[in-house]
């Protein structure tokens, strides 16, 4: 069968890889049309018609800036599954572009599968009406997305968190701080995330770290679509290294981290290395969020706990100085430390077992079948 899978971030590009790889074991005459990033070019042996690097706009005033280069992807994409015509085109979060997709493939009577549901429950609960018209199936990984859709009345299908496989597969390096030419010194891992507006408004905070903690030394997480230039114009100097494709590593051999709010808190998480979670955006665009967003919590952790598992601070709270208190309190109050570890554990039992890639997998074969 002909499948056409849409990513638009970095997190995506990791969970579309991997699905990629289950439908193969699904499917042995499998053809691949993607949208996403290195990781599903590797997966499909395919060149994607637009690299996430190219789709990713966080924040409302920073969509406002790039509506023209948005419209451009939509009709590029909209134009490529009508001349492929695929059998399913699968969705994967990304709900501001893949929305507007899963309308116009339904309009063209392809069955549209949501990998990764939009996270409607947080803010624009109506779109939930939207999804029942135009997504025929739709995969969640969240437990608590499924009590959400059953009071809409419609019928999904949980299949664990791919994080679970993604980390369960992955090889870790023995030699980390030697390949990376680290010293001994304890390690706080810093992930400013994988965004041009995010790495902007966090990493300066992050890096004034540096004078707080002679003790310990830092290393950036470098998200894929940048290179070690652009992280040194937030370090200058100063020697704190960026390792790539990494960021799994990093986390193992680190005693904390600093996390920008998204996937890699829950990957910290699961890690189970104690995190403080940040996040700073344009005031407008937190602004306007605060006024729809209805979710108590911004980091997955504390979403699926369902209680303050980490500490998160965000906008004006989040400075240095407030980073640096927690920091402490991670690395040296053990009972803060092992709170938070216990923490872990909840979300341990909450998120199950891995599998995610190859229960969506096998479902979205039997569905086309």
């Amino acid at each position: 069968m002909r499948y056409y899978l849409i990513a638009g971030e970095t997190s995506g590009d990791l969970h579309g890889a991997n699905l990629i790889k289950a439908l193969r074991k699904e499917d042995e005459q499998a053809q691949f049309y993607i949208v996403g990033g290195d990781l599903m070019k590797e997966a499909a042996q395919e060149l994607p018609l637009i690299h996430t690097s190219e789709m990713a706009f966080m924040g409302f005033v920073e969509v406002i800036k790039n509506l023209g280069k948005i419209r451009k992807n939509l009709q590029l994409v909209k134009e490529d599954i009508r001349k492929q015509r695929p059998d399913t085109v699968i969705l994967i979060d990304f709900p501001g572009f893949n929305l507007k997709i899963a309308e116009f493939a339904k309009s063209l009577g392809i069955k549209v599968c949501y990998y990764i549901s939009p996270k409607i429950w947080a803010w624009n609960q109506g779109r939930v009406h939207k999804i029942k018209k135009v997504v025929d199936h739709m995969f969640c990984i969240l437990p608590f997305e499924i009590d959400f859709y059953k009071q809409f009345h419609y019928s999904v299908d949980y299949v664990g968190n791919p994080l679970l496989d993604a980390i369960s597969a992955y090889t870790f390096n023995p030699d980390f701080k030697k390949t990376n030419h680290l010293n001994e010194r304890p390690i706080i891992a810093l992930l400013p995330g994988s965004r041009t507006m995010e790495i902007e408004k966090l990493l300066p905070e992050m890096v004034n770290l540096y004078y707080l903690f002679p003790a310990h030394q830092f290393v950036i997480a470098g998200a894929p679509n940048f290179d070690e230039t652009h992280y040194k114009r937030f370090t200058g100097d100063l020697p704190i290294p960026v390792v790539f494709n990494q960021t799994y590593d990093l986390l193992k051999n680190a005693d904390a981290a600093v996390v920008t709010s998204g996937t890699a808190t829950l990957e910290t998480g699961i890690l189970k290395v104690p995190q403080v979670v940040v996040y700073k955006a344009n005031s407008l665009t937190v602004m306007i969020a605060r006024l729809l967003v209805k979710v108590k919590f911004i980091s997955l952790v504390n979403l699926i706990n369902n209680f303050l598992s980490v500490r998160e601070l965000i906008q004006k709270d989040c400075t240095t100085r407030n980073i640096a208190d927690e920091l402490d309190e991670l690395l040296n109050n053990k009972e803060h430390r092992d709170s938070v570890l216990e923490n872990y554990d909840i979300l341990e039992e909450k998120l199950g077992t891995p599998g995610a890639s190859a229960k969506a997998a096998k479902l979205i074969v039997g569905y086309l079948s």
